[in-house]
């Protein structure tokens, strides 16, 4: 199903909540020139990562800061500026960031000399301006809460020997603080490194799929499945969202790409605007947890703990379900207690049609089956983007044949030239995602830096054991809190990224195993998407429901509610990170989904007909014994909701005799 031209026009709109309203329109010979870039940059990447390595030296540099010419050609300075022309101060960064680019490429080895040696004049010169270029870069895609963050760690150098207690330090000269910030430790850093390599990498992946229409697909596989059930578009929305982001990284996107159709279908089955943008909402924030390609920031999460990418997937796994078993038990008992009913049948796409579509899901399986046989990421990513091209390829080919047969006789130049602009469409798509994503990993290299020059990061873990040295739990909320805060103002994988320099050690130290910490901070991050008061997958959902901002947030962090548990659970029973027997791992998983259902019950006031408050509550424990890792509990938990069941079954029968 395709949105209408006015649903397009709105998801443009809401897409900009990512970056506020500062793109631009080019037209004429700008756009043509910016798009033939971005192809170029993408299609540069490819090659460096598929083909021909480079010097990390050379290649970090011209992936952030190429990046930033493309930044500064497509996105502008401020509001009021005109949306089809660059003016001449944002020729200047241009040409800046240019310049940035040929000193790295130029000088390469002088650079790596002079990395042992101590830095010229001429690398304090240009780290100045790349500090600069950079925390303006950021501004534009992502907003000012990310260069404030950055810029206030950069203030703590110079302001540490004169700061009391535990935020003291000796002090660093600004020379030595530059060329450390510029450099491997800082923007050139891990998060960099993994923006240049696997999350450019599966962006274009994602980007591919979508140009194949895959997205379609997976948004009428959800009507097939679900559709006709009671409350029918909100499970399509949670199924949709589900597998549309298995290959998405932004909660704002995913709510755009299956809300633009699940939205309007909620409304008109009688959802009101605000509980329809809140089921969206919630359902896309959850595609960042969702393996095969969760968040972005799962990839720096394998860097840091130096394990493959495949052991992050696997971990993830049983979260994710439990999040969107949370989910769609909200939407069920909300449909329960409206009275809400599916969609009929005459609306729903058949079962052969969509059979007959199903290779559009061969990329993904390629993808999975090339994770799991080994291949690094990212050449699974090519491969899944050399099945996507076949799957084009083919599918410009069969309408050929079938003008063919209709009398018509296409050359077959114009198939070439079809699948081509498809390539080249996929390729711009995969540069405009990826630019913000460049911008917030290459800042949050800044904040890593800072931490390495100045040992904050030791400091904050001494902080954090004190706080939890009796009461881990106190710690593990001080950590979540961090992380929801930070993702109110910055994208997910910044938040996940500054949290785990900051915060991720200190729980390390405490005794938490490092990927349950990571796991932790991360799933946190990814909540703060649908937590006020700065939600933005809420906001973006609430623009496409046309719903109240603040009633959709709330609305959906209630229905988000029981996820918010399931981080504790994980550290409670590191089990539901796939880390155990496999007994171990399906008792917890069973335990732990009905812990999550019973919630989503105690939350939503309904189990077999409404909860009088005191039952709510019961159910509550139920629930929180169900999570706690015990034998006894789960035994007590499991019986304590069978018996609230039982009765309200009871109670339900007699009302109906």
């Amino acid at each position: 199903m395709q949105a209408t031209a006015l649903e397009s026009d709105e998801a443009n709109r809401i897409l900009e909540l990512e970056a506020p309203s500062l793109r631009r329109r080019l037209d004429g010979w700008l756009a043509w020139g910016f798009r033939w870039l971005g192809i170029s940059f993408v299609a540069f990447h490819l090659w460096v990562l598929l083909v021909s390595p480079i010097d990390p030296t050379v290649g970090r540099p011209i992936h952030v800061f190429l990046g930033a010419v493309l930044g500064f050609g497509l996105f502008a300075a401020h509001r009021h500026a005109r949306p089809d022309r660059i003016p001449w101060y944002d020729w200047v960064l241009i040409a800046a960031s240019i310049a940035v680019v040929a000193h790295f490429v130029l000088d390469a080895d002088g650079i790596e000399v002079r990395s042992f040696m101590g830095a010229n004049w001429r690398d304090t010169a240009v780290g100045l301006a790349a500090l600069v270029i950079l925390l303006e870069f950021a501004r534009r895609t992502a907003g000012l809460a990310m260069p404030i963050i950055a810029l206030v760690f950069i203030a703590y150098i110079f302001a540490g020997p004169w700061l009391p207690g535990a935020l003291y330090h000796r002090g660093v000269p600004w020379r030595e603080a530059v060329n450390f910030l510029v450099g491997t430790e800082g923007i050139f850093g891990i998060t960099t490194s993994v923006s240049a390599t696997f999350i450019i990498m599966f962006v274009t992946f994602a980007a591919f799929l979508q140009t194949s229409r895959a997205g379609d697909f997976f948004n009428d596989l959800a009507m097939a499945l679900v559709g006709g059930a009671r409350g029918g578009p909100a499970k399509v929305a949670v199924v949709a969202s589900s597998l549309f982001g298995t290959v998405s990284g932004s909660s704002v996107a995913n709510v755009v790409a299956s809300g633009t159709f699940t939205i309007p279908m909620m409304k008109r089955a009688g959802y009101d605007p605000n509980t329809a943008g809140a089921v969206e909402a919630t359902a896309s924030t959850g595609g960042q947890l969702a393996p095969p390609v969760m968040g972005a920031g799962a990839f720096i999460m394998a860097e840091i703990l130096g394990v493959r990418y495949t052991e992050i997937l696997l971990a993830g796994i049983i979260p994710a379900l439990l999040y969107y078993v949370a989910c769609f038990a909200h939407a069920d008992l909300h449909a329960l207690k409206a009275g809400l009913r599916g969609l009929p049948r005459s609306e729903l796409p058949r079962f052969g049609s969509l059979l007959l579509r199903g290779y559009l899901l061969a990329p993904l399986a390629v993808l999975i089956v090339t994770l799991l046989s080994g291949f690094s990421p990212f050449r699974a990513a090519g491969l899944g983007i050399a099945a996507t091209i076949a799957i084009m390829a083919g599918t410009f080919l069969a309408q050929r044949l079938v003008l063919q047969r209709q009398g018509v006789l296409p050359a077959l130049g114009g198939t070439v030239l079809q699948l081509s602009e498809a390539i080249c469409e996929a390729l711009w798509g995969g540069a405009r995602e990826a630019l913000q994503l460049i911008a917030v990993c290459a800042t949050a290299g800044i904040v890593a830096g800072v931490i390495g020059l100045t040992g904050i990061g030791g400091r904050f873990a001494t902080i954090l054991l004190e706080l939890g040295g009796s009461m881990p739990v106190l710690a593990l909320t001080f950590a979540a809190i961090v992380a929801l805060i930070l993702g109110m103002g910055v994208p997910t994988t910044a938040a996940y990224a500054i949290a785990a320099a900051v915060v991720a050690p200190g729980l390390i130290r405490m005794g938490v195993e490092p990927l349950v910490a990571h796991m932790f901070i991360f799933y946190y991050a990814v909540l703060s998407a649908i937590t006020p008061p700065v939600a933005l997958a809420s906001f973006a959902a609430a623009g496409l429901a046309g719903g109240n901002l603040w009633r959709t947030s709330l609305t959906a962090l209630k229905f988000g509610m029981a996820t918010f548990i399931v981080p504790y659970m994980f550290y409670l029973n590191p089990a539901l990170l796939a880390q155990g027997s496999l007994l171990a791992v399906a008792q917890a998983f069973v335990t732990a989904f009905l812990g999550v259902v019973l919630l989503a019950c105690a939350t939503e006031g309904w189990l077999a007909g409404r909860l009088a408050l005191p039952v709510r509550l019961a159910c509550s424990a139920a629930a929180l014994l169900c999570i706690i890792p015990e034998g006894y509990t789960d035994l007590f938990g499991v019986a304590l909701g069978a018996g609230i069941a039982l009765w309200q079954r009871t109670r339900r029968n007699h009302a109906l005799a």
